[in-house]
């Protein structure tokens, strides 16, 4: 079952009935996605776990009001961008910053690819909130420039700048980002 296909509401139901049956289906649908941003947001499984479930709740209290909207995604999604704004200001408040070391793997670990992505999340923790807030909407749930702005309340040009010096910080980081990648064949399927 593919987990990141669009979600469309039920038609033909009425009532609470409706309003139920169409939330399962929406977290069934959207739940992984979900995660996999909550996960990237936060850094830690455990807190993204919580993150996507405090989302949920808060989506569920106002579900009817949520899916009457044009974009019962964009809505969820910004409900978790919030939460997780909030939770890094009142973790900076109270936690200072510790650097777990550097995470390098040693050659020929079959983990690597594991250590990279855990130092990736780790340097995208690194970036300031808006800024990693846009990288995530961007690469990981593939959104533009206008829907970026529009989930965030900015401008398309403070998406673009905040993707740009994100970016930068991160090839800064790894230098291997700064390369082009490899050619995906063109033709045939997976």
């Amino acid at each position: 079952m593919d987990l990141t296909h669009e979600w469309k509401p039920h038609t033909g139901i009425s009532g609470a009935r409706w309003a139920e049956v169409d939330f399962r289906d929406f977290v069934a649908a959207r739940s992984a996605a979900l995660f996999r941003g909550a996960l990237v947001l936060t850094g830690n499984r455990e807190t993204a776990e919580d993150l996507v479930q405090e989302t949920l709740e808060r989506a569920w209290s106002r579900w009817r009001t949520i899916v009457a909207k044009d974009a019962p995604d964009a809505y969820v999604r910004r409900i978790m961008v919030n939460l997780a704004n909030d939770r890094w200001r009142r973790f900076r408040r109270t936690v200072a910053h510790q650097d777990n070391g550097d995470g390098a793997a040693a050659p020929g670990d079959e983990y690597a690819r594991v250590d990279s992505r855990d130092q990736l999340v780790r340097a995208l923790q690194a970036l300031p909130m808006r800024m990693r807030t846009v990288v995530v909407l961007r690469y990981f749930h593939n959104l533009s420039d206008a829907e970026i702005a529009a989930d965030l309340g900015i401008s398309r040009g403070t998406v673009r700048s905040q993707l740009a010096r994100g970016m930068d910080r991160l090839r800064r980081q790894f230098p291997t980002l700064s390369e082009p990648s490899p050619q995906q064949p063109t033709g045939g399927s997976r």
